[in-house]
């Protein structure tokens, strides 16, 4: 005899449903459909009404997307090292120098940063005495005119 399979049957526990706190179009439009469908038919809803509330509802949907795009730049803009940085531009900075042999601490340089580049996700400056430093290496900014230092 022919047993059936159970993992043909529907699941018994539907899921269930958990009401959020967002109103969004869909649940306005069922809102707008119910208040149409329930209007008493000696009094029906005003055309001005109706097109005040679907102006209303138009011109929040297009607010809740431009907050939508608005945010989706920002965090685009926070993501770019080259953005996070870019105010350093023109700034002295001074920064440690190392010996590249025993990579100790040989003194520090100051100089001023002419551009950012980013590689493998870090910021690094560019700058006028021609060396390129991470970021993260800075001890001192300021916007004085350039003081290249000649290692203490």
């Amino acid at each position: 005899m022919n047993k059936i399979d159970d993992s043909f049957y529907l699941p018994k526990n539907q899921p269930t449903r958990t009401p959020g706190t967002e109103l969004g179009k869909e649940e306005f439009l069922k809102i707008l459909m119910v208040q149409l469908q329930n209007q008493d038919p000696l009094n029906p809803m005003e055309d001005k009404e109706f097109i005040s509330q679907m102006a209303t509802f138009s011109s929040l949907e297009q607010t809740m997307n431009m907050a939508k795009s608005i945010d989706a730049l920002v965090q685009s803009q926070l993501i770019s090292p080259i953005v996070q940085y870019s105010h350093m531009i023109g700034q002295t900075v001074s920064y440690y120098t190392y010996d590249e042999e025993t990579g100790q601490i040989k003194g520090t340089d100051t100089s001023e940063v002419l551009s950012v580049i980013q590689k493998d996700g870090w910021a690094i400056f560019k700058l006028a005495n021609g060396e390129e430093i991470y970021a993260d290496s800075i001890i001192e900014a300021g916007t004085g005119k350039n003081n290249t230092g000649e290692g203490s």
